[in-house]
């Protein structure tokens, strides 16, 4: 892959990823909700999805794309459900804020990290960047095993910016929390933007 190249897909890539999506916003409400220490698992797999998705482009997105609809399928509703039963949990805790600094379970990490991927292989912005905008950047045809690998990375190094950038300010915003009304208001509207990060996705082909 040329320099040129890896630019343009970076800067593309940045542009896209930077307009809070579904998974953004579902992201952030986690973040407002219970602080940042166990967002990482849903990061993790938000890379990791958005590295399937490249790979499918490279290796033929719109074969593979028919040929296994009904799974995505299945991968979004399952990530929606997730996304609708966090929501529920954040209107429905105490409000005080010494609960909220509780580390989370090894079970709450599976979940966040499963959400996390099945948010991002059923997110509709995504695909069509991978479908559709991603061909017109980049010769995927020419792409050699070395060029799949640097796409990867500079895929990861500009989603990393992305993603830790929204979750730094919004842990920011978190240390404004300081009153169980405030913390309250925090969890409420995180559940209402998570719920709306789910309906997002659903609402969309």
């Amino acid at each position: 892959m040329t320099l040129s190249s890896l630019l343009l897909y970076a800067g593309t890539l940045f542009l896209v990823a930077s307009v809070p999506g579904p998974s953004i916003t579902a992201l952030v409400a986690r973040v407002l909700s219970r602080g940042y220490r166990d967002v990482l698992p849903f990061v993790v797999a938000m890379w990791l999805g958005e590295a399937v998705w490249l790979s499918l482009a490279i290796g033929g997105l719109s074969v593979v794309a028919s040929s296994f609809a009904s799974v995505f399928a299945v991968i979004k509703w399952l990530g929606c459900g997730y996304l609708v039963y966090m929501a529920y949990r954040m209107w429905t805790s105490r409000h005080d804020v010494a609960e909220e600094q509780v580390l989370p379970t090894r079970k709450s990490g599976v979940g966040m990290f499963l959400a996390g991927f099945a948010v991002t292989m059923g997110n509709p912005k995504i695909m069509l960047f991978y479908a559709a905008l991603l061909p017109t950047l980049i010769d995927l045809g020419s792409v050699t095993t070395v060029g799949w690998f640097e796409l990867m990375v500079t895929m990861l190094i500009t989603l990393a910016t992305v993603d830790l950038g929204w979750v730094f300010f919004a842990s920011k915003a978190r240390l404004l929390l300081k009153s169980p009304r405030a913390v309250r208001i925090a969890n409420r509207t995180g559940a209402v933007a998570m719920a709306g990060a789910a309906a997002a996705i659903v609402s969309k082909s």
